[in-house]
């Protein structure tokens, strides 16, 4: 077991490369906790409706079970089809949760975003609760059957409400939104640090990992791996690239909300320009 976590422990000699004589980088975000914690709240709200949705949704009874057919999957997706392993879920699961707190750890490893992680840590939870609310309410709103329904393990699982949640793939989703993340943080503290084709190298490789375990377990096909993977990874790079600082780019992207002059509620980004 040990080896499937060596492309994340990877990052830990990675993270703290950063010159030790050079001065103390500023950082290259700006949050604004009015702004931002209502915004990660709204997501973890949203999180929750996604899983009052997935917990109301019905699993499938006998007589559905017995008319699935592996040709009613797409080409693209039904070699997985049937699918079912335990053990492979067990290892999807040990990639995934340590790497949740992980990613931020080793992050926490790097002096200069040492200094700021307060800051750090509150885009990783906006991150994550980004990510996890495209998954639950995706889930929430699509029937698509677990591989493993068109073979024949499975036991009770086979009639449960989550084997309708297939589409798409939240644990690797989630920890692409983690790896890609600290693998974003470092690069925006460290522009030119050479290790950062490796920190980029092991943030890719983990969720590929968790989806690779996944397909093996049957619980998520090929195709909802894949969606998984691109929404993890881009929420984990585009929640910090928005709340970069005109310092760094000339360019700066962050979440607005308030009140107008007539009393209505209002939400967007806010752009400005270093000229």
């Amino acid at each position: 077991m040990k080896k499937r976590f060596t492309p994340l422990l990877l990052l830990l000699p990675l993270l703290p490369l950063a010159d030790a004589q050079a001065q103390q980088a500023p950082s290259p975000y700006r949050t604004r906790f009015a702004v931002d914690a209502p915004v990660t709240a709204g997501l973890g709200a949203l999180s929750g409706v996604g899983l009052l949705l997935i917990s109301r949704k019905d699993g499938l009874n006998q007589t559905e079970l017995a008319a699935l057919s592996k040709q009613d999957v797409p080409k693209f997706d039904r070699f997985s089809a049937g699918n079912y392993s335990t053990s492979a879920q067990t290892a999807s699961d040990l990639i995934v949760y340590p790497s949740l707190l992980l990613a931020p750890g080793l992050l926490a490893l790097d002096s200069d975003v040492r200094a700021r992680y307060g800051q750090v840590l509150g885009l990783y939870l906006q991150t994550m609760a980004a990510s996890n609310a495209a998954f639950t309410l995706t889930a929430g709103n699509v029937y698509r059957y677990r591989p493993f329904l068109y073979g024949p393990e499975g036991g009770s699982k086979r009639t449960s409400h989550i084997s309708t949640n297939s589409f798409f793939a939240g644990h690797t989703a989630n920890t692409a939104a983690a790896t890609f993340f600290a693998a974003k943080v470092y690069h925006d503290f460290h522009p030119g640090s050479a290790a950062r084709p490796f920190v980029w190298g092991a943030a890719a490789l983990v969720p590929a990992a968790t989806g690779y375990f996944r397909l093996k377990a049957g619980k998520h096909f090929l195709s909802d791996n894949i969606l998984g993977y691109s929404v993890g990874a881009a929420v984990g790079i585009l929640v910090p690239q928005l709340h970069k600082t005109t310092s760094r780019t000339g360019l700066s992207v962050f979440p607005v909300q308030g009140l107008n002059v007539n009393g209505y509620a209002y939400s967007g980004l806010g752009f400005t320009k270093q000229l």
